[in-house]
């Protein structure tokens, strides 16, 4: 059995999501480092439907019956290929220096990205331990 199908998608996907939401971060502290530049126009990494894209089943293999659902097997290498589209989110009021950042938004934005990260990284922690158990066998 090779050691890429011991975990089937499963970390595949947490690792990209992992990656993708650090990137995300990253976007988010810009936009905050930037809150007071004239015509600054905040952006964000859209990717959580190419994700959701990359993970659907081929003909042939199991169906997946409820949409939380991650499937058992599939395209690691078409995860491998998300890498999210970089949009720009300007405000619907800019301040005076037309400056599109809303401090607010863009903090709860990074509260939930950060909560998303850390809930993708015990995620694959938990898979790590259960290998290790497995082998182990304690």
């Amino acid at each position: 059995m090779p050691i890429d199908n011991v975990f089937g998608t499963t970390v595949d996907l947490l690792a990209k999501n992992i990656d993708l939401r650090a990137r995300n971060h990253t976007m988010i502290s810009a936009n905050l480092a930037n809150v007071e530049t004239p015509n600054y126009t905040p952006t964000s990494l859209s990717f959580e439907d190419e994700l959701k894209d990359a993970l659907k089943v081929k003909k042939g293999t199991p169906a997946v019956t409820n949409p939380r659902h991650i499937p058992l097997k599939g395209e690691s290498s078409s995860l491998q290929q998300v890498e999210g589209r970089v949009i720009e989110t300007p405000s619907t009021t800019p301040g005076k220096d037309n400056n599109g950042v809303e401090l607010e938004a863009e903090m709860g934005r990074m509260v939930e990205n950060q909560l998303m990260y850390n809930a993708s990284v015990q995620l694959i922690g938990k898979e790590f331990e259960m290998l290790k158990y497995a082998i182990k066998g304690q």
